[in-house]
């Protein structure tokens, strides 16, 4: 690009900013905008103090600018680069390289440049902000007294949407087969024959799981009954997705995965592409889910369970209707119109307006001699000419204060509740006395109203039309805003905190889950491929797996559901939902093994495929639904056995491998027929008893990207595997004969540590306790305090306690004590070294792997937790450091980004809990230390350096929320992490104190730490060949790919797209990519990483080497629509933090 033309960009854009922030400044301050709620309290009475402080407003905005302008002729010169390839929109700005988002210290001025929106909201601030007093509103408990002026609908008349509605949860107090049979099909059914008495009767459905169960059992006449109803608008599908999903605890990878789902089921079926979210009852909000409908095509979400202060203050500043934009987003592209309800539930009592006295007199299906009455004791009355007058006076009353909170006259007020519309007779009763109130109310042309039944859709697009979006006029009537909605409350100090953890042996397995069902989905597909090359391989079991795929993706997609992963279902639920999880991990096993098998045949005309003779099998088992796996043992002979190692992972790792073999004398070659080096480790029964019967081998295994290793196992005399050596410190040693195999030396506890180290760093454990306690880091030298111990929280003495959903502790955490010390088991060996403790209600492991590059910088935490015997405790791991992190730390939604927390001491204890899927972290200047999760779990920073999480909670009681019962169905518990602890560097550079960075309204990982969690969540997976099966030859390696992939582009998933008829596959896949945010304050250099980053570009016909792109055309997330100018690339170019989804043909 020529010099000039790079002048006049940036000349333009520096003119652009100048005038606009003049213009701002002026708009400003003429214009009293709805108050911020970055500010407490309102302006001052004197004038002279509301021209300070406009003087102080104008100093900052001219800062701002300042800044901003710095940042655009930086950006600039990025944008030239862009231009250059053509491209047009203004995203295109790289920001991956050094957040820019944290060198801006307000947002405010960025969104008037951005979006010309009123005013942002940032989740932190306005949560630090907001005075959470429970104090009493009159009618509406929570909130205030609304008042209005008769004339306010003289002008523009009152639009009210009511959109009836049935919240049928898949699994509660009943699993998803009962409910179906007991309620959910009479709903459907009855809605079909409903909707069709009358053209204005609406009703809106979410659950794909139940609605395509019900599909599947009606006849054609009823399928073209509901299509119509669909056509003309009486009966819309919201969101879509397999499940309302739980937005805490689930990982976005499933997330997206049950949207797939439920999209692919409703285009195949329906040909209906949702465009409106409805999320009435996850517990709490997370901005991922935003981001996940907006990139699905979606224009519109609704949610519901947020915090009652945080909804009152919304309501005093009508800010219920907001866009809601991702925190990292420095334009506007992510911005979805989001609307929050504003009262207690989704039920009818607290959906008309602000009096659940008289809201519960238009649920029609309360009406005398009902089985459910009005619990405030007026009961509705049916609606006949004497009082229709009376009572459609008193309901728009309620609709009219519900609307003074809100910045349109256009009013939503959904009419529904969980398993409503079972029986005919309440169509009738719902349906007839509600036409009867709109009738009237909209021949009263002096009410100044119009009342009619609407869709979730009917209502966004009155909205949209009356608020004039969609015209290109850049200032909305709403503002914009960013974070999420963690941690809720729906009363008095009641928060949500305690699902985080709740039955953690089931969030455990659902991961367990997402690792197989994703890379059985990538082998399958890559078979899928290799056996249309030849007629000899179409005996590929391609059907029969698919069909598995599928079941697995709806057993994985159901159990995202808001009362599953959360831990709140019943007992018997629970294990309807775990013995789901269990078949499909083994039937993916299965998909596994066939998909491996093709495609590591060296002979491709040499395949056959025999059902009853796997030629592979795995090298774990899981006898039960509710147990931990157990690795088997495999048989060595002098003849080499095959051992297949799939990385499932996008780049090129060296990982341990550890197996279980019947000798210790044993030989390992590696895919290249080179001996491997190989650590021996006892096998216990126990903690102090060694099993002859196997044996542990593990070692480095080098492989390529979503390769299949081969390496060889066989029993050689000349062994040359190094045995691991122990020390175990017990109460009272006993000399006893030294063991035929291994170096055991038993000992006392003893005030001297317990030291372990590798390359990069030094470990300090207590004799006595046999827990860490400091870290040294080789690099630079440091030593830090690094105390692990762990605690139990009671529950509270009052009348509410703690239960499933609830965490309502009695105060601190009291230390574990423990009267007689623990026996220690330390290994030392050449592969890993670790330090094993054994106390009464947990195994606590933290392994040092002794390697170069990713694996050796982070420590494995692993604990196996069992409290079955315990009475309202709940046992919690804390890490205490030096770390100076002032109150502040950090934990990711979702998997997919990083939400900065203040840990307040004005909230109660509980409050100051958050969800962790994957990773948790504090920093101060020098050091941020994370600690890495493969399970969602709840997390706090309760004091300066402090971490500690939720690791399993056992309660005796119900808490009052409608589930019946306590949580007493606990399970031996494997809970494992990573600790990682880096220095980061560059700061002054940037910012001029740690203050600045520390309030950032963003914070990303370090490479290292994403590619750390990338392998702690996607482990390696060994297969060992059938010995007694006759063994073709194989390929010493599958390397599918080039090469690595870009160190920020992760692969999500590579999934294969259903046929146009039955269960059948199609010839695309989904490829899914997400390019992530990372931070550049840590250095990359010596860190082992096997990848370069690429500025968010790969050229497709260097992405497969065994396979060519046919096409690859750009899609939406959920594959539901295709860009208007969809057509074949060749370079995928993706802006950090982007998932997208492309279909692509392999050949």
């Amino acid at each position: 690009m020529k010099l000039s033309r790079q002048f006049t960009v940036f000349g333009s854009a520096v003119f652009c900013v100048v005038i606009f922030s003049l213009y701002l400044m002026l708009d400003r301050g003429h214009f009293d905008h709805p108050k911020s709620p970055r500010r407490e309290g309102t302006f001052p009475k004197g004038q002279l103090s509301i021209l300070q402080e406009k003087i102080d407003h104008l100093e900052r905005l001219l800062a701002e600018n300042n800044e901003i302008i710095s940042n655009i002729r930086d950006s600039v010169i990025n944008l030239s680069e862009s231009v250059k390839d053509g491209q047009k929109n203004s995203e295109a700005i790289n920001f991956s390289q050094g957040s820019l988002s944290e060198l801006f210290p307000s947002a405010s001025a960025l969104d008037q440049l951005g979006g010309g929106q009123s005013q942002e909201l940032q989740g932190l601030n306005f949560f630090s902000q907001i005075f959470f007093s429970d104090v009493y509103g009159g009618v509406w408990k929570q909130g205030f007294d609304i008042t209005y002026n008769e004339d306010e609908w003289d002008s523009e008349p009152l639009q009210v949407f009511v959109v009836p509605h049935s919240h049928n949860d898949p699994g509660w107090l009943k699993t998803f087969d009962d409910y179906f049979r007991d309620q959910t099909q009479h709903i459907l059914n009855n809605m079909v024959i409903k909707l069709r008495e009358d053209s204005r009767r609406k009703f809106i459905w979410s659950e794909i799981s139940y609605f395509s169960k019900w599909w599947d059992g009606i006849d054609s006449q009823k399928r073209d009954a509901v299509k119509r109803l669909i056509k003309d608008g009486q009966f819309e599908i919201v969101t879509g997705g397999w499940v309302m999903a739980d937005e805490a605890s689930s990982h976005y990878f499933a997330v997206i995965d049950q949207l797939i789902e439920g999209h692919q089921w409703l285009e195949k079926n329906l040909g209906v592409k949702p465009k409106s979210g409805w999320a009435v009852d996850p517990f709490g909000h997370s901005p991922t889910m935003a981001y996940l409908l907006k990139g699905s095509g979606f224009s519109n979400m609704l949610i519901q369970r947020v915090h009652y202060s945080i909804k009152k203050h919304f309501a005093t500043q009508k800010t219920l209707e907001f866009f809601w934009r991702q925190n990292w987003d420095l334009g506007s592209s992510t911005d979805i119109l989001c609307h929050m309800m504003p009262f207690y539930s989704y039920d009818i009592p607290h959906t008309c307006g602000p009096d659940p006295k008289i809201c519960c007199q238009f649920d029609f299906k309360r009406l005398p001699g009902g089985r459910v009455s009005c619990p405030w004791r007026v009961p509705p009355e049916a609606i006949h000419a004497g009082n229709v007058q009376h009572r459609a006076w008193i309901i728009l009353d309620q609709y009219r204060k519900k609307s003074k909170l809100f910045r349109t006259k256009v009013l939503l007020a959904p009419l529904g509740d969980d398993f409503r519309y079972t029986e005919s007779s309440e169509w009738d009763q719902q349906y007839q006395n509600y036409q009867k109130l709109f009738d009237y109310m909209n021949s009263r042309p002096e009410w100044h109203v119009k009342a009619q039944f609407g869709t979730l859709s009917d209502y966004f697009e009155a909205l949209r039309k009356e608020s004039n979006l969609g015209e290109k006029s850049s200032n909305s009537l709403f503002p914009v805003l960013s974070g999420d909605f963690f941690t809720y409350a729906d009363r008095d100090h009641h928060y949500w905190s305690g699902y985080f953890t709740s039955r953690p042996f089931y969030k455990h397995l659902d991961r367990v889950l997402e690792s197989y069902i994703r890379a059985a989905e990538i082998l399958y597909s890559l078979a899928l491929v290799q056996s249309s090359k030849s007629e000899k391989m179409s005996v590929f079991p391609s059907v029969d797996n698919y069909k598995l795929l599928t079941e697995a993706r709806r057993n994985l997609g159901l159990f995202q559901h808001h009362d599953a992963i959360t831990g709140t279902a019943k007992d018997w639920v629970v294990v309807d939902y775990g013995t789901r999880l269990f078949h499909s991990i083994m039937n993916l096993k299965k998909v596994i093994i066939d998909s491996a098998h093709l495609l590591i045949l060296k002979d491709k005309s040499a395949y056959s495929y025999d059902t009853a003779t796997p030629f592979l099998k795995m090298d774990d088992v899981q006898s039960s639904q509710d147990s931990l796996p157990h690795k088997t043992v495999i048989k060595l002979t002098l003849q080499p056995r095959y051992l297949l190692i799939y990385n499932p992972t996008e780049q090129e790792r060296f990982s341990v491998v550890s197996v279980n073999v019947n000798s210790p004398r044993v030989k390992l070659l590696s895919p290249l027929g080179k001996p491997v080096t190989v650590q021996i480790s006892a096998v216990w029964d126990g903690a102090t008893t060694v099993s002859h019967e196997a044996y542990q081998i593990s070692f480095v295994a080098h492989l390529p990207p979503l390769a299949i290793g081969v390496y060889q196992l066989l029993e050689d005399e000349s062994s040359e595997a190094v045995l691991a050596d122990y020390n175990i410190y017990v109460r009272n040693s006993r000399q006893e004969k030294p063991d035929k195999v291994f170096k055991i030396k038993e000992m006392q506890h003893s005030v001297d540590n317990i030291i372990l180290e590798n390359a990069y760093m030094k470990l300090w454990f207590s004799g006595m306790s046999g827990l860490l306690e400091k870290i040294n880091t080789k690099k630079d030298g440091r030593n830090h305090q690094m105390k692990v111990e762990f605690a139990w929280y009671g529950t509270t003495s009052n009348r509410d306690k703690s239960g499933a959903y609830l965490f309502l502790p009695d105060g601190d955490a009291k230390p574990y004590i423990f009267t007689d010390p623990p026996t220690i088991r330390v290994a030392h060996g050449k592969i890993f070294s670790e330090v094993v403790c054994f106390f009464h209600h947990v195994t606590h492991t933290m392994r040092l792997y002794k390697v170069q590059g990713l694996e050796g910088q982070s420590l494995e935490v692993s604990n196996i937790v069992d409290i079955r015997g315990e009475y309202n405790r709940e046992l919690a791991m804390r890490i205490s450091s030096d770390i100076n992190s002032q109150n502040r730390f950090y934990t990711d939604l979702n998997g997919y980004q990083i939400q900065p927390r203040l840990t307040l001491s004005k909230l109660p204890l509980q409050a100051n809990i958050y969800p962790m899927t994957t990773m948790t972290y504090i920093q101060d200047v020098g050091v941020r230390l994370t600690l890495h999760s493969a399970q969602s779990l709840g997390v706090a920073s309760l004091k300066n350096g402090q971490v500690e999480v939720i690791m399993d909670r056992r309660l005796m009681q119900d808490d009052n929320r409608g589930l019946g019962q306590g949580v007493q169905d606990n399970k031996i518990t494997a809970n494992v992490f990573r600790l990682l602890l880096e220095r980061r560097q560059g700061t002054d550079l940037l910012t001029p104190s740690v203050h600045s960075i520390q309030k950032a309204p963003v914070s990303f990982p370090s490479l290292l730490s994403h590619m750390t969690s990338l392998f702690l969540n996607h482990p390696v997976i060994p297969m060992t060949a059938n010995a007694d099966s006759g063994i073709p030859e194989l390929l010493n390696i599958f390397s599918p790919l080039m090469s690595s992939m870009p160190c920020d582009m992760h692969l999500v998933n590579l999934r294969t797209i259903q046929g146009k008829v039955d269960n059948k596959p199609s010839d695309e896949a989904a490829l899914i990519l997400h390019r992530k945010g990372f931070d550049c304050r840590f250095s990359n250099r010596d860190m082992g990483l096997l990848c370069s980053t690429t500025q968010g570009k790969i050229k497709v016909h260097k992405l497969f080497s065994k396979f060519r792109v046919e096409s690859l055309i750009p899609s939406s997330l959920s594959l539901m629509h295709s860009p208007p100018d969809a057509r074949n690339i060749s370079e995928i170019n993706m802006s950090s933090m982007e998932i997208n989804t492309f279909r692509i043909r392999l050949r």
